[in-house]
């Protein structure tokens, strides 16, 4: 544990006494917590050594912290609290029935194959939530999260209880939740909103990544992963990603040549027709291809990695540039970088968030920069959010950032009045 920041030394996440002074913080406001528990984790251990443990460990504290920024926003609190024990919380108004529909999206996330040397493990956690009564202390909420957590690792099968005694809240059927996602597309009601990219050098904006939000009549805000977990199980994924490519698309064509980076799934390059269905969709909204970047990943490539590295260069050819995505956090296979015709890396936020305080991640930040320039690619860097990290950016040559620092997604009207 950082002593000077109450940040756990393995995940970067806040500890217990900084959980403490979030609770204090909002004590008398309402307060949404869940303790995520993973049961028997020391088996992990003894599989996989502590070096494998641990990684496991960090991946699932970094999915983690991206669900609550994305479902949450910055202001809501990941800690590690124990061993194998993280806390998410949140203050404000939520309904029972998306804090537990929340849970449940959070546990499916964490669930996803995790690479451990060389294997596949896959933990899901068992969660306790809470909705804490205004006023109520920061300990006696995590006494109660920690009873109700203890009673559930002692029940076979259940993964989720209220720490209240209640009865479990009403779910929402998988069948229902795409359903309800068929119907949000037809009547046009997922919604897209931008987040800003700037140049490192001088702090103007370069560009903007769309990502999808949906605003649902009973959940709330549901945020693009999770939306787009909700159109995996129903087969829908490439209809999604076509329908949020082409709304945003639309929306920035009048923006006078601002660049704009769109996420492609594995489902659009299984799709023989991709490249053309895309060309044509750019010529219906009348947006250049110089001024779009098509994001992807390795994980968005192994279905089928020729045919995608053909669909890529056919677009490539027409002036749209290509990004390798979350790049630190895959297998970071060097073909990739041979085999596709990238113009850029975009560096996952965690390879980002400790450059500024462990010589060690400074030196693989060096060491990316250096060979990116050789091989000729540009270096965007996500999840940055403090001073010291641009400082850091600056030094190294970095190209463009993204984060909080400077600001999070933003919608369309408000696109023209940054810079």
């Amino acid at each position: 544990m950082d002593a000077d920041h109450g940040r756990d030394a393995l995940t970067g996440l806040p500890g217990m006494g900084a959980a403490a002074s979030w609770f204090a913080r909002h004590e008398l406001g309402f307060v949404h917590a869940m303790l995520l528990g993973l049961h028997r984790f020391r088996s992990v251990n003894l599989a996989y050594g502590k070096a494998g443990g641990d990684a496991a460990l960090a991946e699932i504290g970094r999915r983690i912290a991206c669900f609550a920024k994305e479902e949450l926003g910055p202001d809501s609190l990941v800690a590690r609290v124990g061993g194998g024990e993280f806390l998410l919380a949140c203050g404000g108004s939520i309904s029972r029935e998306r804090w537990q529909w929340l849970a449940e999206a959070l546990t499916r996330r964490i669930a996803r194959a995790l690479p451990v040397r060389g294997e596949v493990l896959q933990l899901a956690p068992r969660t306790a939530l809470l909705r804490g009564i205004p006023g109520e202390a920061g300990a006696a909420m995590m006494d109660r999260l920690d009873q109700a957590l203890g009673t559930l690792q002692q029940q076979a099968g259940r993964r989720i209880l209220w720490a209240d005694g209640s009865h479990r809240a009403r779910g929402r059927s998988a069948a229902r939740l795409e359903a309800d996602l068929i119907g949000a597309m037809a009547r046009d009601e997922i919604g897209i909103v931008f987040q800003p990219q700037y140049r490192v050098a001088d702090g103007a904006l370069s560009g903007v990544e769309a990502l999808a939000r949906w605003d649902h009549p009973q959940l709330g805000r549901i945020g693009a992963e999770t939306l787009f977990e909700i159109a995996e199980r129903g087969d829908h994924v490439a209809q999604l990603s076509r329908h949020i490519a082409g709304k945003a698309l639309a929306l920035a064509a009048g923006w006078n040549g601002l660049a704009l980076s769109l996420n492609v799934t594995a489902e659009d390059l299984a799709n023989d027709a991709f490249a053309a269905e895309f060309r044509q969709m750019l010529g219906e909204t009348g947006f250049s291809p110089a001024n779009l970047t098509l994001e992807v990943t390795e994980h968005t490539l192994v279905a089928d990695f020729v045919r995608s590295a053909t669909a890529l260069a056919e677009l490539a050819a027409t002036g749209v540039r290509i990004a390798l995505d979350d790049f630190g956090t895959g297998y970071a296979n060097f073909r990739t970088l041979k085999a596709l015709p990238l113009d850029t890396i975009k560096l996952d936020a965690s390879l980002i968030r400790d450059v500024d305080t462990d010589p060690r991640d400074r030196a693989i930040l060096t060491a990316i920069v250096a060979m990116a320039r050789t091989l000729g690619f540009k270096i965007v860097c996500e999840g940055v959010e403090r001073e010291t990290q641009l400082a850091v950016l600056q030094q190294e040559g970095c190209d463009t950032f993204q984060g909080f620092l400077r600001s999070g997604p933003i919608s369309a009207a408000e696109v023209g009045t940054i810079g």
